[in-house]
């Protein structure tokens, strides 16, 4: 059973990089960002002090865009902000009601409809294309390197898909919920998080989410997946100077 630590998920994306997905990390003392294509989050040491912001600026360059996510801190004042958006972090708590580990998984390639199937690397240009469609979030052509994705096809094309993004340690985050706006309605984002939820727990971890407040329905689905919110957070990025 993993060590269940709530407090590193007050630096997700920090805990990932120092952690489980330091093999996807590039670096600069203090500061670290994802590899080209898997994501554009960052993050800075705790407490930085200006050198760390400096070593930020060396590894994404000047004029960059710096995704800091839900980073505890703010950059120097001269840099520029692109964009704040108010969220939430879920979290499904030990002890919460089990949830069904989605059997019915087939297989990368399998295209029964209606089932849950794990998405491979040769679904990646189908996963980019429901993504346009849909905008769950930032999504690159190595995102699906962070974890495992799941789908649901009908009449052989995906209309449905979630995965796991973050992993600080003990814990996994589940992210790119999207469903085609013809598919909506039929319970497939439920199925998706809950088989991930499940999958996460049976390897002993906790399973959480972020979300913005905006969006009220897919937090009271959460919720009714057994998540609680656990703290607001704001995402923000910046452009480097």
């Amino acid at each position: 059973m993993a060590d269940r630590d709530p407090f590193v998920l007050d630096d997700p994306v920090g805990e990932s990089l120092r952690g489980p997905h330091a093999h996807l990390a590039r670096r600069v003392g203090g500061a670290a960002t994802y590899l080209p294509d898997v994501s554009t989050f960052a993050a800075v040491s705790a407490d930085p002090d200006p050198e760390r912001w400096a070593e930020l600026v060396e590894l994404l360059g000047r004029d960059a865009f710096a995704d800091m996510f839900s980073c505890p801190v703010l950059p120097p004042s001269d840099w520029e902000p692109v964009f704040v958006l108010e969220g939430r972090q879920m979290i499904r708590p030990e002890g919460a009601e089990a949830l069904s580990p989605g059997d019915e998984a087939l297989s990368p390639g399998d295209e029964a409809d209606g089932c849950v199937v794990e998405l491979g690397a040769d679904q990646v240009p189908e996963m980019l294309a429901l993504v346009e469609r849909t905008r769950p979030g930032p999504f690159w052509s190595r995102t699906p390197e962070l974890g495992t994705y799941l789908g649901i096809r009908e009449k052989g094309e995906l209309v449905a898909m979630a995965g796991e993004r973050l992993r600080p340690p003990g814990w996994t985050e589940i992210s790119a919920v999207c469903t085609a706006p013809e598919a909506r309605g039929r319970g497939h984002a439920a199925r998706l998080v809950g088989a991930l939820a499940a999958r996460i727990e049976a390897r002993g971890e906790g399973a959480f989410l972020h979300v913005a407040e905006a969006n009220t329905g897919a937090i009271a689905l959460y919720e009714k997946l057994g998540f609680v919110t656990r703290r607001p957070v704001t995402f923000r990025g910046f452009r480097t100077r």
